[in-house]
C-alpha cells in the first residue's frame, strides 16, 4: 500500500493548482485583437488591388475617348469625363482623381500620334471599411497609350505611320 499511496499522492500534487497553466481567459483578447489587425491588413491590401483596377480601367477609358473625339478640345473633356466617370463607377473619389493627357513624341492632335492618359488616385495609410482612410501613403498610378487613327475622317494630312 505504502507504493501505491507514494504514487497516488505525487500524481494529485501535480494535478492540483494552475502552475504552468498556458491559456486562459486573458488570452482570448491577444487573439481578438490579432484577428482585427489581420482582417484590417487584408482589407488595405485589397483596397490596394482595387484602386489598380479602377486607375487602369479609367485611363483606358480616358485614352479611347481621346483618339475617338472630333478634336482636340474636346477630347481633353471627353476624356478628363470618361476617366472620372469609369473612377465613380468604381466607388472611388472623383475629388482626389487626378487625369493628365499628352502626346507622346513632337506629335500633336494629328494622324498617328501617340497619346498617353495618366489617371492618378491617392490611397490612405489605412482603409478602414465603413468608416473611410486616413492619411496619404501613396498614389496608384496608370497609364494608358493609343494611336490616333490614321484613317479616320475629319483630320488633316495623311497617313504616315
Amino acid at each position: 500500500m505504502s507504493v501505491t499511496s507514494t504514487v497516488l499522492g505525487t500524481e494529485d500534487s501535480r494535478l492540483r493548482g494552475d502552475t504552468g497553466q498556458a491559456g486562459g481567459a486573458e488570452v482570448l483578447p491577444l487573439g481578438l485583437l490579432t484577428f482585427v489587425l489581420a482582417m484590417l491588413f487584408i482589407a488595405n491590401a485589397w483596397g490596394v488591388v482595387d484602386a489598380d483596377l479602377a486607375t487602369t480601367s479609367a485611363a483606358r477609358e480616358a485614352v479611347r475617348a481621346f483618339v475617338e473625339s472630333p478634336d482636340e478640345p474636346s477630347a481633353h473633356m471627353f476624356a478628363t469625363g470618361a476617366a472620372l466617370e469609369a473612377m465613380a463607377g468604381h466607388g472611388r473619389s472623383i475629388d482626389s482623381t487626378t487625369v493628365d493627357i499628352s502626346y507622346v513624341g513632337d506629335g500633336g492632335w494629328a494622324r498617328c500620334s501617340r497619346v498617353a492618359v495618366t489617371v492618378r488616385h491617392p490611397m490612405p495609410a489605412i482603409r478602414i471599411p465603413v468608416i473611410g482612410g486616413y492619411g496619404h501613403a501613396f498614389d496608384v498610378v496608370a497609364t494608358s497609350t493609343e494611336v490616333i487613327d490614321p484613317y479616320r475622317g475629319g483630320l488633316e494630312g495623311e497617313a504616315r505611320c
